[in-house]
């Protein structure tokens, strides 16, 4: 079961690596970013329902679902969109890696919170994951990150850091399928909401933007997902982290394939110790807690 287990987590982690590429060939294809999310979550939420078991797996949920929606909902869909606004002004891996330090975030604001206490090797991720954003972005004229875009997705990665404690808090008792079709039903009404303030939806799209988005909702919500799920039930949380660090790797060689994105020594270099970081993280890890599949 391991290997098979273990060859699910390296799909799912691709399947969530190929967000940015996905998205930047929406875009490029003519879809505003607003238009990318709607159809993404519209679509996984319906196919999820159905992979659920249909409507009669939610309705012992009850008004808790609405709740669930709510919350979730919220902090999925601004999570999304800020980690995606920065793929304006970085190539998609470049904001994978920065992402991928949520770990890190959340080791410390369990430390302030009092769940959990900062250990020597969780110090040593904190300043592993610190160096790595600090050769990604380098100082001023130096060459480095364009600064907005580094803003925006190390806020996404904080924010997901935020979300992970949130989403367990609402989802205790219930499977993670349920949990997941409403965070991704409640994204859904959100963003339909704001893009009535964009111009409303649009359902004018290109072939490659309307199997872009289709991509997106299947492969790197719905099936991902599923797969991560499977594969995290077999081989445990810490060595489901350990193998997600594929994902930021995954995207930059997608990049340089699909878009001809080429990222610097620089950004690989700091990228690494990123991944190095969540390796020294999820490997001290008793309870594994930062485990989690990317929200974007």
């Amino acid at each position: 079961r391991t290997p098979r287990a273990t060859l699910f987590i390296l799909v799912s982690a691709c399947c969530f690596g190929s967000i940015g590429i996905l998205t930047t060939l929406a875009m490029n294809a003519g879809a505003r970013l607003i238009d990318v999310l709607v159809w993404r979550y519209v679509i996984a939420a319906v196919l999820l329902v159905v992979v659920s078991g249909g409507l009669s797996a939610f309705r012992a949920v009850g008004r808790r679902g609405i709740s669930i929606a709510a919350y979730t909902g919220v902090g999925q869909a601004t999570i999304a969109f800020v980690t995606l606004s920065s793929l304006k002004y970085l190539p998609a891996a470049t904001v994978t890696f920065l992402f991928y330090t949520y770990p890190a975030w959340v080791a410390v604001i369990s430390a302030i919170r009092g769940v959990e206490r900062l250990t020597g090797p969780r110090v040593i991720a904190l300043g592993l994951s610190l160096v790595g954003i600090a050769l990604m972005v380098g100082v001023p004229g130096s060459g480095g990150l364009h600064p907005m875009g580094a803003a925006l997705a190390l806020s996404a990665a904080f924010l997901y850091a935020i979300y992970i404690p949130m989403i367990d808090h609402f989802g205790t008792g219930l499977p993670p399928a349920v949990t997941s079709t409403f965070a991704s039903g409640g994204a859904a009404v959100v963003l339909i909401i704001a893009s009535a303030f964009q111009g409303g939806i649009r359902f004018d799209f290109t072939p490659v933007a309307w199997a872009s988005m289709a991509a997106l909702a299947i492969l790197c919500t719905v099936i991902a997902f599923i797969l991560f799920l499977r594969g995290l039930a077999v081989i445990g949380p810490v060595r489901t982290a350990i193998i997600s660090t594929i994902e930021p790797f995954w995207t930059a060689l997608l990049g340089s394939v699909v878009l001809s994105q080429q990222l610097n020594a620089r950004t690989y270099a700091g990228g690494a110790l990123i991944a190095f970081a969540v390796i020294v993280l999820q490997w001290k890890s008793a309870d594994g807690a930062v485990a989690a599949a990317p929200a974007t």
